[in-house]
């Protein structure tokens, strides 16, 4: 008689390809969601001080996404 106790169960493994596009998806999303506002906060600083902020909209909205991103997928 076989022993199948120690084996476990057969699950397969998340493949690396498969969690890159995941990853790519939601970060797209986040990106596409943090625009406006980060457009808006860019030009609410503008306004406020005067000058023109060292970061340009575009960067901090790829700054929150890739702060946000990875804490989805640690959670």
């Amino acid at each position: 008689m076989t022993d199948m106790t120690n084996q476990g169960a057969m699950v397969p493994e998340r493949s690396r390809s498969g969690l890159k596009t995941e990853f790519a998806i939601y970060f797209a999303i986040i990106f596409a969601a943090t625009v406006p506002l980060a457009c808006l906060t860019w030009t609410l600083t503008l306004i406020r001080s005067g000058r023109v902020p060292a970061r340009g909209p575009i960067a901090r909205a790829w700054s929150q996404a890739r702060i946000i991103t990875p804490m989805i997928f640690a959670a």
